[in-house]
């Protein structure tokens, strides 16, 4: 399984946020939802070996983590809207500790970014870090971090501090075009492309 976590630094956690106002009153969800489709859907399909984490972090109950399982999922189109929707039906349902489910491969949790880095083998995308292109295949972790349209706080930063650090290339891209780069690089390495 490959799986993201993307940090919306300022994304409502009200089930309450209005869907024709996701950049606004969302709190930049818009960012988190085009991450989502882009971590789980193929042309004709979803990718069912990866699941992708967003972290909300914004009002008025900062620490809420809903999951999209790609091996479970159902019903979910790859727009904006939709997945926004999956959100809201997320956040409506009370959480705890542990993942609770809010529908299939939708889960929601309370937790904190070191919840997250403690499961699994991480790595960060940084421009200074190594070229992911001259990381060998035994040592591409199975979880990347990523952050919206925010860099990561101090906090983040002191956080990850000891955890590897990959570079897409000389430019600063997207979230969701990211996570597009470490699939299609993943994809290449699994089918014996490169």
């Amino acid at each position: 399984m490959t799986s993201f976590t993307v940090i919306g630094h300022t994304a409502c956690t009200d089930a309450s946020f209005p869907l024709d106002d996701l950049p606004g009153k969302g709190g930049r969800m818009d960012l988190l939802c085009r991450a989502v489709a882009s971590s789980l859907f193929l042309s004709h399909g979803i990718r069912e070996d990866t699941i992708c984490d967003i972290m909300l972090l914004g009002q008025p109950h900062p620490g809420r983590i809903i999951r999209f399982d790609g091996s479970a999922l159902r019903s979910l189109s790859p727009d904006e809207r939709n997945i926004a929707s999956s959100i809201k039906r997320a956040l409506a349902i009370p959480a705890g500790k542990t993942f609770r489910k809010a529908g299939p491969g939708l889960l929601t949790r309370k937790g904190t970014l070191a919840d997250q880095l403690s499961e699994k083998h991480y790595a960060v995308l940084d421009e200074s870090g190594t070229d992911i292109r001259k990381v060998p295949t035994e040592e591409l972790p199975d979880a990347f971090l990523l952050s919206d349209n925010r860099n990561f706080s101090d906090d983040e930063i002191e956080l990850t501090r000891d955890i590897p650090k990959y570079s897409l290339g000389p430019a600063i891209v997207h979230a969701d075009h990211a996570i597009v780069l470490i699939l299609n690089e993943i994809d290449r390495r699994r089918s014996g492309w490169i």
